[in-house]
């Protein structure tokens, strides 16, 4: 189970269709989402848009489906997000149930999982119509909460799974294991299993290294832990995580899915962290490298450099 996710029902087969996933809270997005519709309309493309977006996008006369809410958009050929990381991480889990791939516009800060700017519409719309993007295929990972081996809770997630002290004057007690095995006793504010993905998000402002999507791992980090050992790890992509909470009272410690999913962890849980059944599809209509979406996004100074051809 992954989520509270479900299909659409089938549409007219012979049309081609893009989902249009908006932050209607705005203005500069919802023009965006506005534009994009009539621009796929002009090109004989329909427009699937969420139940709550209609009520706030203008679509009067314009080819638009609607979209239920919290179902995955099965019957259309990709998932064009306008809104930062957090809007578009809302879009990937329709996109990945759906197995379709996700275009990020990005109306954010940073907006790593973008691929344009919102005022690359134009030519983005271009790529849609014409097909003109490959797509880049990302690491996910699931969770499950157990409690005398039963699943008592299950999510998935695209950038990390934390584990994080409820009350603020509390430590949490975990005892983390890897492979069935043992790693070690951690008293700290968390820990969380990140994918490549979400190496630049939460991970990375917890002291985590940067993984290059490209890669299938997964990160292990220890959040502010009192111990000798306390070093980010990065796993395997077939490696089991389990985190158990010791001697914890009832809701001292919560697990959070990208920070969207939750629930309370009651004494004895143990969160178990292992590869995702669906990969993340992020579609991407530049040649640029990571490493240079890493520059820019991050702001790093590169003057001096001369080029490959220099290098000795």
């Amino acid at each position: 189970m992954l989520g509270s996710v479900t299909p659409t029902s089938s549409l007219d087969a012979d049309r081609r269709r893009v989902a249009v996933l908006t932050h209607t809270g705005r203005a500069e997005a919802v023009n965006a989402a506005e534009r994009m519709i009539r621009g796929l309309n002009a090109a004989g493309i329909e427009a699937l848009v969420p139940t709550a977006d209609l009520q706030e996008i203008p679509t009067d006369g314009l080819l638009v489906a609607e979209l239920a809410d919290d179902t995955a958009p099965t019957d259309c050929e990709l998932a064009v997000v306008l809104g930062g990381d957090g809007t578009i991480l809302r879009g990937a889990e329709r996109a990945m149930v759906a197995d379709i791939p996700l275009l990020g516009v990005n109306l954010g800060h940073v907006g790593f999982l973008a691929e344009a700017e919102s005022s690359e519409i134009d030519q983005i719309l271009n790529h849609v119509v014409d097909r003109s993007y490959r797509v880049e295929e990302r690491f996910t990972i699931e969770v499950q909460v157990r409690i005398d081996d039963e699943v008592v809770w299950e999510s998935f997630a695209a950038n990390e799974v934390s584990i994080e002290k409820a009350a603020r004057e509390r430590m949490l007690e975990v005892l983390v294991g890897i492979d069935g095995r043992p790693l070690s006793r951690w008293g700290c504010d968390g820990a969380l299993v990140a994918t490549p993905t979400g190496s630049t998000a939460y991970a990375f402002s917890a002291g985590g290294p940067v993984i290059s999507p490209e890669v299938d791992a997964m990160l292990l980090v220890p959040l502010s832990a009192h111990a000798l050992f306390s070093r980010p790890m990065v796993l395997g992509p077939t490696a089991e995580v389990a985190i158990e909470l010791i001697d914890a009272p009832p809701n001292l410690g919560v697990v959070w899915c990208d920070g969207r999913r939750s629930t309370n962890l009651a004494p004895g849980a143990i969160v178990v962290v292992r590869q995702g059944r669906h990969r993340l599809r992020i579609a991407r209509t530049s040649e640029s490298s990571f490493i240079d979406r890493l520059v820019r996004k991050f702001g790093l100074r590169v003057e001096g450099w001369r080029g490959v051809s220099e290098l000795p």
